[in-house]
Order: C-alpha cells, then sequence, then structure tokens
C-alpha cells in the first residue's frame, strides 16, 4: 500500500555541526515562545525555517533558504538514502535507557480517503494555513512527520543498527534527548525498505497539519500539471517512520487542568457521584501511580483535596455521542463525556475550541497550577496505548482532542527535504 523512496538531504554543512545544539531545534506547535525567541538569536538555527519570524515569515525563510544554500551553510547530499533515526532517552522514575528506532524516508501523500496513512486526530484550520503557505513559498520540508507501521518480523531493524555504526552525527535536543544520524545508500536495502512498506498501512502519529499541507499542496500542483508523472516531488512527504511492535514506542498522557468551574468544588463533587466512584486520597502526589492502569480512572485535584474517580460500569451505556464502540471504551471519552459535557455542560463540538481547558502533560505542572491558583482542577488521566490508536484508525474515528503525546519528539534540523523538481530527482532513481 505504501509508497516510500530514499531522499537527497539537504543538511548543515559539517564545519556547523560541531555545535550541533545551535542548530537544532523543537518542532513548531511544541516550541515554547521563550526557547523561541533564544533559538531566534542563534543565526543559523533551523527554526528560521521552521517558524520563521513575522512579518512575511514565509517569504523571510524562502529567502533565508536559499541564501543558506548559496552561501553552502546548508549543503545537498548527492546520492539518495534511507536515513536512520534513533533517539536514546529515559522516562520519569526509571532508570531504563530506551531507543526509539525509525527511519526517515519520502513517503507518498496519499489522500485520507485511500486509506494507506490514517490518522488518529483532526486539525486546526488555522496552523494548516500557516504550514501551507510556508511550503508553497520555501518548497522545504523543515521536520518529518511521524509515522508508524508494522512488522512484527521487525526486518528492517538490523539494517538500521548496522547502519547506527558510522552515523552521520549525534545531537543531545531540548529533551535531553540523544539524536543519532545515520543513512542507507545500498540500492539493494533500500528496495528492501521499499518492499516492506509496499503492503503496509501507516499510522500518523505525529505531524498532522503538516502532512495536510502536503495533501494540499499536491492537489494544487496536479490541478496545474494535468499530465504529472505521479513522480514528482510534490507528490511525496517527509516522514519518520517507527515500528509499533517496539517495546521503546511510548505515548505519554495528556491531563485536562480548567482554569475555571461554573459551580462550586462542593457541587462539582457532588454531581461527580452520579457518575463515579469517588474515594478521596491523602496524597495529590501519588494520584497518577493510583490511576495507573486501571479503566476509566481518573484522579481529580481540587484545592480542597485529592481524589480517585472510578465510573461506574452500570453508566457507561448512557454516553449517546455518535461514535464507533472503541471510541466510546476510551477513558478520554468518558471524562469529555460526562464531566466536560454532562458535568460542565460543554457539549462535544464546542471542547476542542474552549479556551478554559488545558492540555498539560506534567503531572507535577498540573499540581502546581491548582496550587497556586491558576488553575481550578486538574483531571489526571493515564496515556491511550498503542493498540488503541491502532483500533480507533481502523474504525475510521479519530481520538479526543490532545490524546496522544508520542515521546520522544522529532527535531528539527537535522535533516531538510526538498520538493523542486531539480533537487528532488536524482540520476540513479532508476535503481530503486
Amino acid at each position: 500500500m505504501a509508497e516510500i523512496r530514499p531522499i537527497k538531504g539537504w543538511r548543515y554543512a559539517p564545519a556547523l555541526t560541531r555545535e550541533k545544539d545551535t542548530l537544532i531545534s523543537p518542532l513548531f506547535d511544541v516550541v515554547s515562545e521563550k526557547h523561541r525567541q533564544a533559538l531566534y538569536h542563534q543565526p543559523f538555527n533551523s527554526l528560521h525555517l521552521s517558524v520563521p519570524q513575522e512579518p512575511n515569515a514565509a517569504n523571510r525563510a524562502a529567502n533565508l533558504l536559499e541564501a543558506w544554500k548559496s552561501s553552502g551553510i546548508l549543503k545537498q547530499d548527492i546520492v539518495p538514502g534511507i536515513y536512520g533515526f534513533y533517539q536514546y532517552f529515559r522516562l520519569p522514575g526509571s532508570k531504563k535507557e530506551y531507543c526509539r528506532k525509525g527511519f526517515i524516508c519520502h513517503i507518498k501523500a496519499y489522500d485520507w480517503s485511500e486509506k494507506v496513512i490514517l490518522r488518529h486526530e483532526n486539525t486546526i484550520p488555522d496552523a494548516v494555513n500557516k504550514q501551507k503557505e510556508l511550503l508553497a513559498k520555501t518548497l522545504l520540508q523543515t521536520s518529518p512527520t511521524h509515522g508508524l507501521y508494522t512488522d512484527p518480523a521487525f526486518v528492517l531493524e538490523p539494517y538500521l543498527n548496522e547502519s547506527m555504526v558510522s552515523p552521520l552525527y549525534e545531537a543531545e535536543d531540548y529533551q535531553g534527548i540523544r539524536n543519532v544520524l545515520s543513512v542507507i545508500h545500498d540500492a539493494r536495502v533500500i528496495k528492501l525498505f521499499k518492499e516492506v512498506l509496499r503492503d503496509k498501512q501507516v499510522l500518523l502519529a505525529d505531524g498532522h497539519h503538516r502532512y495536510e499541507s502536503s495533501l494540499w499542496y499536491r492537489k494544487k500542483m496536479m490541478e496545474a500539471n494535468p499530465q504529472n508523472t505521479g513522480k514528482e516531488g510534490y507528490h511525496y512527504h517527509f516522514m519518520y517512520l517507527t515500528n509499533t511492535e517496539s517495546d521503546d514506542l511510548k505515548i505519554l498522557p495528556t491531563h485536562r487542568v480548567l482554569k475555571e468551574l461554573p459551580l462550586s468544588e462542593e457541587e462539582l463533587i457532588k454531581a461527580l457521584t452520579n457518575y463515579f466512584n469517588i474515594t478521596p486520597q491523602e496524597e495529590a502526589c501519588t494520584l497518577n501511580e493510583v490511576i495507573a492502569g486501571k479503566k476509566w480512572t481518573f484522579g481529580l485535584y481540587l484545592a480542597v483535596g485529592a481524589y480517585k474517580l472510578t465510573l461506574k460500569p452500570d453508566v457507561h451505556q448512557q454516553i449517546y455521542w455518535n461514535f464507533p464502540a472503541i471510541v466510546k471504551e476510551l477513558d478520554l471519552t468518558v471524562l469529555h463525556f460526562f464531566v466536560f459535557e454532562k458535568i460542565l455542560g460543554l457539549v462535544r463540538e464546542k471542547q476542542r475550541s474552549f479556551p478554559g481547558i488545558l492540555y498539560e502533560r506534567n503531572f507535577a505542572q498540573c499540581l502546581t497550577l491548582v496550587n497556586n491558583g491558576q488553575a481550578k482542577a486538574a483531571f489526571i488521566v493515564n496515556e491511550v496505548t498503542i493498540e488503541e490508536v491502532k483500533q480507533v484508525c481502523a474504525s475510521g474515528a479519530t481520538l479526543p482532542q490532545k490524546s496522544t503525546f508520542f515521546y520522544p519528539k522529532v527535531i528539527t534540523g537535522l535533516i531538510f527535504s526538498t520538493l523542486k523538481q531539480h533537487e528532488f530527482e536524482s540520476e540513479v532513481d532508476s535503481c530503486f
């Protein structure tokens, strides 16, 4: 199903990569304003291309890109390749070092209706529009989206491991993650990668806005070029692919924090008893441990105390949202239906854009926001599992907003992908 191909990557000149931390940057949707401003002071940081400054941000990025190319700050690899990408990381409270293994390539920008690439969340139009303009002006894909394929046999991992014996470079990012990039040029191995992915569906883990901008640009160019061959650069998208069967593929929970409540804390507790069994907790700092692995169970932290909430089994059938059964079974669906709609009066259509809900990944920060009065309530949740993500995608539905946080995030600045045809194509394309 999925057609992939190697990339003639654009990378920073070797002399610059000695100071890699001045070049790499977080993805556009996770970089804080403070961090962003600090990175703008680094003259060659990739953020100047991925999140250019206003005014005329897209034009500014396009002009800077051409200047960097002509001056040799960026250089294009001569031969296309599959780029191995490993991220070494630890999780809070654990001494184990994980390694998420994957590779970066081009993949055909399939329309959602073709069901080759499956999404698990909806996008925000304004964010997509910004990505569209940036792509159209620069014809550069600065950050690979994150896709997931399933291969229980782990056919490709030995070749990736071998490529990592001689990596192109390593860099520690803002997350404290060690990122390692390598490249595979062997045509026979690249053909194997193509063959393994050919019968796969790909779940889009992260980067829905960037992917939709690729779909938009492909459609625009196909309309302008009705005689296109299907092999032009604009048909392809820049993606980092990882195997869903790996134990090192981690999804972290995203908790819900309410800045205000339309009722008192006592009234909230009373209303919750209609749907949940409520158990007071002595220590708020253990809420995430108390609920770990328990279905339809949440932590609640208020100024008056901490509580464990467990849905009463007989009320689950009250969920009337028109969702597939697998979506109704999700913890977050339960939370958003019974708490946000039934108790707080936020109907489903308004929840996605409601500014009073904060989505916080840091458990300790949830407690801090309530303690210092910046929020009234924090709902602590369990992570969505990869099996749940796969089942929801297969159903054709999407997860509730801000359901997944695949960790660690891919970073920007190790490699860039061009859509300019004379840079995209290669004399050795026929080998693949």
